[in-house]
């Protein structure tokens, strides 16, 4: 079920309420051009199968394998062309925040603030984000249970805050690998928030030698039916027209052509499960 807070977002969106929902967009703000692009393809498609979208984007890349990886455009080009685009659209937005001072810049533009998964245990992070007043969506550490994971909702609602989600994005297994372990989403389902799988993010391999994380963009079908077959919530899915050419995680993201092909059968299958 979609709660309250996540409702108020969907707002003006035609949806099942059965549905789950899903947040997607580029890996980062790579031109207005390509948030645009993507934006309307998303919005068409969902709109068509009564799913309420979240549009991402990150403004700014901080945790890079490499010190020439590209980071972002400046934030206030990232941050102005994400809420450009929501308002457009008619959509919420949200993009990830690494600091706490970036909590409060970040919730002038974005209607939910995403933690990175490798942030997820900081405290004074947290409590800056749920300090916004804003939706805040942590994503669990490759290094955690998702039992765990309702410490890290506690200290959010310990600013008043209620408005909390989760997302599994896997765990590291061996050094270039990650596992999903589907157990996590009714276990952190437990603490009251509603719960995402990432499945583009859960099937990165860093570590890799050349500086750039590789993935396995072909299983993401795969880790979005399994999750939507265990009771998760929603969906997160980074796309690109033309990964190979993306300027940030394209080794992982589905192409944008591809997603409308496997919402319908994800649809299917949520109807066949509810």
């Amino acid at each position: 079920m979609i709660p309250a807070y996540l409702e108020r977002l969907f707002e003006g969106q035609q949806y099942d309420p059965k549905s789950f929902f899903l947040i997607a967009g580029p890996c980062v703000v790579e031109s207005e051009e390509n948030v645009f692009e993507i934006g309307a393809h998303l919005t068409a498609v969902c709109k068509r199968l009564g799913i309420p979208l979240v549009l991402k984007a990150s403004y700014r890349k901080a945790n890079r394998t490499s010190a020439t990886s590209f980071t972002g455009h400046g934030d206030t080009f990232g941050l102005g062309t994400l809420q450009k685009a929501g308002r457009h659209f008619g959509l919420p937005t949200t993009t990830d925040i690494h600091s706490e001072p970036e909590a409060e810049e970040a919730a002038k533009y974005a209607d939910i603030l995403q933690i990175p998964a490798f942030l997820c245990r900081q405290t004074e992070l947290l409590l800056a984000a749920g300090r916004t007043g804003k939706v805040v969506n942590v994503k669990k550490g490759q290094f955690l249970n998702g039992p765990s994971m309702k410490f890290a909702a506690d200290k959010i609602r310990s600013t008043g805050n209620e408005q909390v989600i989760l997302t599994e994005r896997g765990t590291t297994f061996g050094y270039q690998d990650l596992v999903v372990d589907y157990r996590n989403i009714p276990w952190m389902q437990e603490s009251g928030a509603p719960v995402v799988m990432d499945c583009t993010h859960a099937l990165q391999q860093p570590n890799q030698a050349g500086g750039i994380t590789g993935g396995n963009p072909q299983l993401i079908g795969t880790i979005a039916k399994a999750a939507i077959a265990t009771g998760a919530d929603g969906l997160f899915i980074e796309t690109h027209p033309d990964p190979a050419c993306a300027l940030s995680d394209g080794a992982n993201m589905l192409r944008l052509d591809l997603i409308e092909g496997l919402l319908e059968q994800l649809v299917r299958l949520r109807k066949a499960v509810v």
